[in-house]
C-alpha cells in the first residue's frame, strides 16, 4: 500500500510538470480479485495479501513424532513442528488480466513483491517468470505476450516446500503484493533505478548524490532528467534539469548525476525521521515526461567504531531491539502494511529503536514503515547458508548472486537500514563448500555487495565458538572477516574479545529473556552497538512441543498483548521515563532451545488467588526504590539495585495473597514517580471492545484491530472467562482472523469464531474499497450482543 501511494504520488507530480505525458509510468495494483484454488482443488475468491497456510488446520503429530526441544536438528525432523503444525503444500492464483489496445507499444511488467516458499507466474500458459527464494521480489516482463484487448489467464504456482525448508513458520502463497507496470518502452528507469546517497552531511548544508539506473532511448537525444526534491513538509526545495554523462553504446547502464545541495537540511533520526522525497523524470526532446520514479530518502550520518559503537548524525545511539521472524500473528505471513506499522508503534512505545529482519528480509513496506517512524535496521538476507533453509529448489551456491543483488538495490535508500547482515549462525558448518568456517563464502558475498552499497557496514550474525569449541576463548575467524561483530547470547565474550582484539566492533544481535537485564547491563553499552532481544513478541514456529503451535517467550503474546515483563524491558529502554509494573508469577519448567534457557516462571497480570496463599511478586521500575501495598496497606519497601542480575526487577517473596488489590509505588529521591495497581476481578459479566484505528482507510488494504474483553461489574478484565465469541461482520470490512493470543490453542485463526484467553480475544477487519460504515457485532452465550461500529473513509 504504502509502495503503491508513493508511486502514485510520483505519477501525480509528473503530471503535473509536464501534461499530456499518457506513456510516462504507469502502477495498477493488481492485489484484487483472484481466484485461489489449494492443493485439493476446492476454489475461494481471494484478495492479496494471501497466506494459504494460515487458513490450514493444525496437525497434531503422533506419539512417535513430539520432537525433541533439546535437539534442533531433530526438532526439524519431527512432524511439522519448527512450520507450526502446519502441512505442507502447494496453491494456484488465477487472475484475468484485460490489457487495453492504448497500452500496446508500452513496455509492460509484471511486479511481484514474493512468492512464499517458492512459485512460479504463467501468463497464457507461457512461463515468463518466479522465484526460488520467497523473501525477495522480481518482475516479469510480459510486453511481447500480451493479447491486447482480450483476456489473458494470469497463473501463479506456490509451493512451501519440505518441513525442512525453513526451521520457523514461513506461510505460503502470494503473502504480498503484485502490480503491473507500464512504461515507455524506448526510455524507461530499470528495477530498483534509483540510488540515493548523502556523502557530505553538515547542519548547514548536505550534499545527495544520485545515480539513475535507466534506459535513455534515442542515441541523437543525449539524455536529460529532472530532479525535484520535496522537503519533510511537502513543499519543493529543488528542482533543476541535468543533462545525463550519455555515451552511445551504453544506452542502458547507471549513470551518476551532478550532486545536489540542500541548505538547513532536516536530519533523519529516531525521534525525528524526517524524509525528503526525490522525483527523478526522464525527458524527451520534446520536454514532455519519458518515465518517472519518486524515492523517498533521509539526510543522515552513521559512523561506527570500537571506542563508541554507532553514532547517528554525530550522536551515541544503542541499539534497543528485536530479533524476529517476519509473520504477523493471526494473519500468518500475509504481509499487510497496517499490521506492520501497528507493531513497529508498539515497539516505539515500550522503547525499541531497532529491528533485526531474522533471518530474512521483510516486505519493502516494512522498511518505509521503520523510515517513517525511525526504527533502526539490520537488514538479514539469509539463515544458513545452505539449499535447506532457503527454498530446496537450488543449492545456495546457486542462488546468492541472484538474491543480493536485489536485495541491496531495494533496500539501499533507506535511512533506517543501518548495517547488512549476510546470514546466521554460521560458522562450523563444514558443508558450505569450502570448510573454512564460511570465510570464503562471506568474502564473495561481500564483494558483490560492495558493488551496489558500500555506505555500511557488512556482518554476519554468529555463536561466534564451534559449539565444540566452548573453552576456546578465541572467535571464529568469520568474525575477523566482517566489519561488526555479531555474537548470539555470546555478550559474556565481548571483554575478553576486545581486548584481545581491539579492532572489534560488538554486536549482541540475538540476546535471550532469561539473562534480560544482565545482558543489557553487562556490555559497555558506550561502546558497543547495542542488542536484539530474540522472540520478544511470540510466532509461530520453533515449537518446543505440542501443543505449542510457536514461540511463546516474548513479552508480547502472538495478538500483541504486552506482558507483564515488557515493561521490564521499558525500564531499561527508557531509564529516564518513570516506569512501574507488577506481575505475579507462576511456576513452570524451563527448557533449553538452541542452547539458550527459556521458559521458567510464567508471569502473570492479574491479582487472583486464594487467601492465604504466598505468591512471588516482581516489580519491574527503574525508580530507586519500591513499596508494595495490598489492599492499602504497606507490606514491603525495598531499594533497586545496580547489580545486573536485579537492577530494575525487585522481587518480592511471600507475598500473602487477599482479595482486593496490590499496588507499586515508585519513589525518585523519596518523590512518588510512578504507581501501578492490580486488583483482583470478579465474575465476566459483559463484553467490551477497543479498535486500534480512528482512520480507517477505504483502500482495500487497510486493518481494524478489534480486542474484545470479558469484564466485571467494575470493567476488570476477567481472566477466568473463556467463552466463544461469535463475530459477524456487515459493511464495508471484512473479517480476515481472529485470534486471542494463546500459542497453545487449537483453534484456527480464520473463520468467524474464537474462544476468549484469560478474558481476551481480537478479530482482524479488512476495509473494502468503497467509503461507508462497519459494524462488527459480537456474541456469546451469557453475555449481551456487543455492536462495534466504525467508518471506513
Amino acid at each position: 500500500m504504502l509502495k503503491i501511494n508513493k508511486l502514485n504520488a510520483a505519477i501525480a507530480l509528473c503530471a503535473l510538470l509536464c501534461a499530456g505525458a499518457a506513456d510516462a509510468r504507469d502502477i495498477e495494483t493488481l492485489n484484487f480479485g483472484w481466484e485461489f484454488e489449494d492443493a485439493s482443488g476446492a476454489k475461494t475468491a481471494v484478495d492479496l495479501p494471501h497466506d494459504f497456510q494460515i487458513l490450514q488446520p493444525w496437525v497434531e503429530p503422533d506419539a512417535n513424532d513430539k520432537g525433541d526441544p533439546s535437539n534442533p536438528a531433530a526438532n526439524i525432523k519431527s512432524r511439522l513442528s519448527s512450520r507450526a503444525f502446519k502441512e505442507m503444500g502447494n496453491g494456484t492464483y488465477r487472475k484475468t488480466l484485460n490489457i487495453p489496445q492504448s497500452l500496446k507499444g508500452q513496455r509492460l511488467l509484471l511486479d511481484f513483491g514474493g512468492i512464499m516458499l517458492t512459485g512460479e507466474v504463467f501468463l497464457n500458459g507461457e512461463k515468463v517468470g518466479g522465484t526460488d527464494y520467497g523473501y525477495l521480489g522480481f518482475e516479469c516482463d510480459i510486453t511481447d505476450k500480451v493479447k491486447y484487448g482480450q483476456d489473458n489467464e494470469l497463473v501463479v504456482t506456490a509451493d512451501t516446500g519440505e518441513p525442512g525448508n525453513s526451521r520457523w513458520y514461513t506461510g505460503g502463497g502470494l503473502y504480498r503484493g503484485v502490480d503491473l507496470v507500464s512504461t515507455n518502452p524506448d526510455m524507461y528507469f530499470n528495477r530498483h533505478g534509483l540510488y540515493i546517497t548523502t556523502p557530505e552531511v553538515a547542519s548547514d548544508k548536505a550534499t545527495v548524490r544520485i545515480v539513475a539506473d535507466a534506459n535513455v532511448g534515442n542515441p541523437n537525444n543525449g539524455g536529460t532528467v529532472r530532479i525535484d526534491i520535496a522537503g519533510p513538509d511537502g513543499q519543493t526545495v529543488l528542482s533543476e534539469t541535468q543533462k545525463l554523462p550519455f555515451q552511445p553504446k551504453w544506452r542502458n547502464r547507471e549513470y551518476q548525476l551532478q550532486d545536489i545541495t540542500i541548505s538547513n537540511p532536516a536530519l533523519w533520526d529516531c525521534d525525528n525521521p524526517n524524509l525528503y522525497t526525490a522525483t527523478v523524470s526522464l525527458i524527451r526532446e520534446d520536454g514532455s515526461v519519458a518515465d518517472a520514479m519518486t524515492q523517498n530518502f533521509g539526510i543522515r550520518t552513521i559512523e561506527f567504531s570500537p571506542e563508541f559503537g554507532l553514532k547517528l548524525n554525530g550522536e551515541k545511539v544503542l541499539l534497543k531491539g528485536i530479533a524476529n521472524h517476519h509473520t504477523l500473528g493471526s494473519l500468518g505471513a500475509a504481509a499487510y502494511p497496517r499490521a506492520i506499522e501497528k507493531r513497529v508503534k508498539m515497539l516505539k512505545d515500550f522503547g525499541f529503536n531497532h529491528i533485526r529482519t531474522s533471518h530474512n528480509p521483510y516486505s519493502e513496506e516494512f522498511m518505509d514503515i521503520c523510515d517513517r517512524y525511525g526504527m533502526l535496521v539490520v537488514d538479514e538476507l539469509y539463515d544458513k547458508w545452505l539449499k535447506q533453509y532457503i527454498g530446496g529448489k537450488k543449492e545456495w551456491e546457486e542462488q546468492w548472486q541472484f538474491d543480493l543483488p536485489e536485495w541491496i538495490r531495494r533496500d539501499r535508500n533507506h535511512p533506517s537500514v543501518v548495517v547488512w547482515s549476510l546470514g546466521n549462525e554460521l560458522q562450523g558448518f563444514s558443508n558450505m563448500a569450502f570448510n573454512d568456517w564460511g570465510v570464503t563464502c562471506y568474502r564473495l558475498q561481500k564483494t558483490l555487495l560492495d558493488r551496489y552499497d558500500l555506505t555500511r557496514p557488512v556482518t554476519v550474525a554468529m555463536h561466534p565458538r564451534f559449539r565444540d569449541l566452548e573453552t576456546d576463548s578465541l572467535p571464529a575467524p568469520l568474525v575477523h572477516e566482517t566489519d561488526i561483530a555479531a555474537y548470539n547470547y555470546r555478550y559474556m565474550y565481548f571483554p575478553g574479545d576486545g581486548k584481545r582484539f581491539p579492532n572489534l566492533i560488538f554486536y549482541q544481535s540475538e540476546a535471550n529473556l532469561q539473562n534480560m537485564g544482565p545482558n543489557f547491563y553487562i556490555p559497555e553499552n558506550d561502546k558497543v552497538l547495542g542488542l536484539a532481544y530474540w522472540g520478544m513478541i511470540d510466532y509461530l514456529g520453533e515449537s518446543m512441543g505440542w501443543p505449542a503451535k510457536g514461540w511463546s517467550n516474548g513479552v508480547f503474546d502472538i495478538s500483541l498483548q504486552p506482558k507483564p515483563n515488557a515493561w521490564f524491558l521499558k525500564s531499561m529502554f527508557e531509564e529516564d521515563t518513570p516506569v512501574v509494573h507488577i506481575g505475579v508469577l507462576q511456576s513452570s519448567k524451563a527448557e533449553d532451545w538452541n542452547g539458550v534457557l527459556t521458559g521458567g516462571d510464567r508471569l502473570t497480570g492479574f491479582w487472583t488467588g486464594k487467601d492465604g496463599d504466598s505468591l512471588k511478586v516482581q516489580v519491574y521500575t527503574n525508580a530507586d526504590e519500591v513499596a508494595l501495598k495490598v489492599n492499602g496497606r504497606q507490606i514491603a519497601r525495598k531499594a533497586n539495585v545496580q547489580d545486573p542480575k536485579s537492577r530494575n526487577k525487585v522481587v518480592f517473596d511471600k507475598v500473602p495473597y487477599k482479595k482486593g488489590s496490590i499496588e507499586a509505588v515508585a519513589y525518585k529521591d523519596g518523590k512518588v514517580v510512578a504507581t501501578h495497581k492490580l486488583e483482583t476481578p470478579g465474575k465476566p459479566v459483559r463484553l467490551v471492545a477497543e479498535i486500534d484505528n480512528e482512520d480507517f482507510t477505504a483502500d482495500g488494504m487497510d486493518l481494524q484491530h478489534i480486542d474484545v474483553y470479558a469484564v466485571d461489574n467494575k470493567g476488570r478484565r476477567s481472566p477466568i472467562a473463556h467463552d466463544l465469541l461469535t463475530f459477524d461482520v456487515t459493511g464495508e470490512g471484512t473479517l480476515v482472523a481472529v485470534g486471542n493470543g494463546d500459542i497453545n490453542s487449537n483453534e484456527v485463526h480464520y473463520g468467524n469464531t474464537r474462544s476468549l484467553y484469560e478474558g481476551a480475544a481480537q478479530a482482524i477487519v479488512r476495509s473494502t474499497r468503497q467509503a461507508g460504515p462497519v459494524t462488527a457485532k459480537v456474541t456469546a452465550d451469557g453475555y449481551k450482543p456487543l455492536t462495534v461500529s466504525f467508518e471506513s473513509k
